[in-house]
């Protein structure tokens, strides 16, 4: 019976070495947080281009700010004129002559429309009629960024 418990023994000689192989698989697995940690290295990189990306987004944010400080004046003018006739303004301020006028653009049968931003203070205006016939009463104002709406009537 002695043989049988040296074969045993051998036998647990022959697992023992298959048990050494097990810490080898224990050092490739060692591998694997260095390799995360290299991922963690590249993590603050990507944290540094991320400011560099917000920088752009504040100049179009002062765009913006200009944008507002630009205010469109408009004059509105409610009047048929009849069939082939225009309507004109001339005044003060805005681009406007007194000498010469500006024609509005037909937004609708009845309207007519003048707009701009190159109003600084008050504007002073008239509307003609062909740029030939003064419309009646005083001379009309809006000021800068205003709306005026009217109904001229021509005589």
């Amino acid at each position: 019976m002695a043989k049988k418990t040296t074969k045993k023994a051998t036998k647990k000689v022959a697992t023992k070495k298959v048990a050494k192989k097990d810490p080898a698989k224990k050092v490739a697995a060692k591998k694997a947080p260095a390799k995360k940690a290299a991922a963690a290295k590249k993590a603050p990189a990507k944290k540094a281009a991320a400011p560099k990306a917000a920088a752009p987004k504040k100049a179009p944010a002062k765009k913006k700010a200009a944008a507002k400080k630009v205010e469109q004046t408009s004059l509105i003018a409610r009047v048929d004129v009849g069939f082939g006739n225009s309507l004109y303004v001339r005044g003060s301020g805005a681009g406007l002559s007194w000498a010469k006028g500006t024609l509005l653009d037909n937004v609708s049968p009845y309207e007519w429309a003048f707009k701009t931003t190159k109003a600084k203070g008050e504007v002073e205006f008239k509307f003609l009629h062909n740029d030939e016939i003064w419309s009646e009463g005083e001379n009309l104002t809006v000021a800068a960024g205003g709306t005026s709406i009217s109904s001229p009537i021509f005589g």
